[in-house]
C-alpha cells in the first residue's frame, strides 16, 4: 500500500502592508516544490482575516477556516519575522486560534531580521512547544542587510540553500514518524 504524500503547510507569519514573507514563502515553496517529496502550500494567515483572540464570540468563518486548514496538514514550515525581540502579534494570534489542529506536528522555521530573525524564532519554539508541535534544529536565518535590498527586495544568498535543505528534511522525517501517532 503506497504512502499518503505529506503534506506541509509554509505559513506566512506576518499580515501588515508591505510585508516580505510572501517573497519569502513563495522562494521555500520553490526549493521544496522541486524535491518533489511531499506537497507544499502557501497558507497566509492574512487571507483568514483572524479576530484578536478574545473579542467576539468565535463564531466567524474564517476562525473554522484556518482549523480546518491545519488540521489538513502533517507539518508546517513557518516564516517568522522579528518585531521587537519577537514574533509578530499576527503570528502569535493565528497560533492562539487553535489547539488540536496542532497537536503531533513538526514544523520547521525559517526567520528573518536584523539578526537573522533569532530571537523571534526562539520564542516561536517556546509556544509551539505548548501546542505539541515538533520543531526542528535546522533553522535558516536570513538578514535583513545580506538577504534584502533596501529592505523590501528579497534577494537571497545561495548559502542558504543547504539550510532549507537540510530543514525540510528534517521537517518531512518528523512529520512522517509524527503521522503515526495520529492515526
Amino acid at each position: 500500500m503506497a504512502q499518503e504524500s505529506l503534506k506541509i503547510g509554509i505559513i506566512l507569519g506576518s499580515t501588515r502592508q508591505g510585508r516580505v514573507s510572501p517573497q519569502v514563502g513563495e522562494w521555500v515553496k520553490k526549493l521544496a516544490d522541486e524535491r518533489g517529496d511531499a506537497t507544499y502550500e502557501i497558507v497566509d494567515i492574512a487571507e483568514y482575516e483572524l479576530p484578536f483572540l478574545g473579542t467576539t464570540d468565535g463564531t466567524e468563518p474564517g476562525i473554522a477556516a484556518w482549523n480546518e486548514k491545519l488540521a489538513s496538514l502533517d507539518g508546517f514550515v513557518f516564516i517568522a519575522q522579528e518585531y521587537n525581540h519577537s514574533i509578530s502579534g499576527s503570528l502569535k494570534n493565528a497560533l492562539d486560534f487553535a489547539r488540536d489542529a496542532w497537536y503531533n506536528k513538526a514544523a520547521g522555521i525559517v526567520s528573518y531580521g536584523s539578526t537573522g530573525g533569532a530571537r523571534a524564532a526562539e520564542h516561536l519554539r517556546g509556544i509551539l512547544g505548548e501546542l505539541k508541535v515538533a520543531d526542528v534544529r535546522t533553522h535558516p536565518t536570513l538578514s535583513l542587510f545580506l538577504d534584502f535590498e533596501n529592505g523590501q527586495d528579497f534577494k537571497p544568498q545561495d548559502l542558504h540553500h543547504a539550510n532549507i535543505t537540510a530543514m525540510l528534511d528534517e521537517v518531512n522525517e518528523w512529520s512522517t514518524a509524527l503521522k503515526t501517532i495520529r492515526k
